[in-house]
């Protein structure tokens, strides 16, 4: 393998990563939530139309993975060799293994943009880019007629980017508080969270989709027994550390008083689930069913999944099992 791209350094010389992974982690788990959630919408209710829903969707999923590898890249100890990581693969490298699904998941994301998009890069073409329109048509009467197996591609490699981003930091055994094999499907589950807040702001923001609609009620539906579920997650990590070694009882203190439970407590509990609890269910429906409710309640769970991410990073890089 190639010097410049060491897979395996940050897994036995510990970590140093920063905000620009968190902001990372946020991203890739929000494309792939988005995805996901839209997707199966689509299918439940055997839509063929392009949806403001699924517009909103598949242009989040596109952009913020794209910008998450910006982050990603901007990371790297030499990013201007990054394109190594591409042609060099180490499959006993959970890094490697992420990178080659990010190289089929991208490429799936954009399709999606360019199904939900059709009509509108349809009639661009036309008017300004003739040359290009029968082009246009050959490749997307390609694509619908494989449309279901890129449909099942991507909720596949969806579900994976957003779970490889926990196992890249569950593998780092010398802190107990990010080595848990629990990590992964929290990462799954908050990545859904996000992508369901982002894409019901999207979509109601940029696409004219009135939050009361059916798809944005039922993606609502989905919201609260994901929440549930992170909040589970999160319950068992924390039981998890308190009944395990001592060096996992120490790291628990990243919950209970450590430098980063206020963190925790405010950020992620209190602005992430409380507060779009408080205003969907405890202050009557009037206000759950207001705009203010919608839209604070939707940037509250993103800010909340943000904020978990960030948590996870930095204490998790905090408690090491040499302290």
């Amino acid at each position: 393998m190639n010097s410049a791209i060491n897979y395996t350094y940050t897994f036995s010389h510990g970590v140093e990563w920063g905000w620009p992974i968190a902001v990372y982690l946020l991203l890739a788990g929000m494309s792939g939530g988005a995805l996901i959630v839209s997707i199966l919408i689509r299918h439940y209710k055997k839509q063929e139309a392009s949806t403001p829903l699924f517009k909103a969707a598949s242009l989040l999923a596109f952009v913020t993975i794209m910008l998450g590898m910006v982050c990603l890249v901007g990371d790297l100890d030499k990013p201007l060799y990054f394109w190594k990581i591409l042609i060099n693969y180490n499959f006993n490298s959970v890094m490697s293994i992420g990178v080659l699904a990010l190289c089929i998941y991208i490429p799936l994301s954009f399709v999606m943009v360019l199904y939900a998009f059709e009509d509108e890069i349809l009639e661009l073409l036309s008017k300004r880019f003739t040359f290009l329109k029968g082009l246009f048509v050959t490749v997307m009467q390609i694509l619908n007629k494989i449309r279901p197996l890129v449909n099942a591609l991507c909720i596949a490699f969806a579900v994976i980017v957003c779970a490889y981003t926990g196992f890249l930091i569950s593998v780092l055994v010398r802190f107990p508080l990010l080595n848990t094999a629990v990590l992964p499907a929290l990462f799954v589950a908050s990545g859904l969270s996000a992508g369901i807040a982002g894409s019901s702001l999207l979509a109601a923001l940029c696409f004219k989709e009135d939050h009361h609609s059916n798809d944005l009620k039922t993606l609502h539906k989905i919201e609260w027994p994901v929440m549930a579920v992170e909040i589970m997650l999160l319950g068992m990590i924390f039981v998890s550390l308190i009944i395990g070694s001592d060096a996992q009882k120490a790291a628990s203190a990243a919950f209970c008083g450590g430098a980063w439970s206020g963190l925790f407590w405010v950020g992620v509990v209190g602005i992430g689930f409380c507060l779009p609890i408080v205003l969907n269910f405890l202050l009557g429906k009037k206000v759950a069913s207001s705009n203010l409710a919608f839209y604070v309640s939707s940037f509250a769970s993103v800010i909340g999944v943000l904020l978990l991410r960030i948590f996870i990073v930095y204490a998790g890089q905090t408690y090491d099992i040499f302290i």
